[in-house]
């Protein structure tokens, strides 16, 4: 006996499922890895502005490797907090 599926979509294949839960993995670790960036440059006081922008680039850097063509959503996401970090941290204007 066939039981119907209720749901109105259909159940997602593994392999499907298994891409959502990696691309939701990596997500976490970019939101991860930019919130560490944010909180030390926003932390450590002997953070020069070289320093800390070099942190910036390196983020960006590391999250275009780990989403390739992503670059207009790090432009619209994390470029416009990261400027007003370094402006509140380094009163740049």
């Amino acid at each position: 006996m066939q039981t119907e599926n209720t749901a109105s979509q259909p159940l997602p294949k593994p392999d499907a499922q298994q891409e959502t839960q990696e691309e939701n993995r990596l997500i976490r670790r970019l939101q991860l890895m930019m919130n560490l960036v944010m909180q030390t440059i926003a932390q450590d006081g002997s953070l020069s502005v070289d320093d800390a922008s070099q942190m910036i680039a390196d983020a960006r850097k590391a999250a275009l490797a780990m989403f390739p063509g992503k670059e207009l959503a790090y432009e619209l996401i994390w470029r416009p907090r990261f400027q007003r970090l370094m402006q509140e941290r380094f009163r740049i204007n």
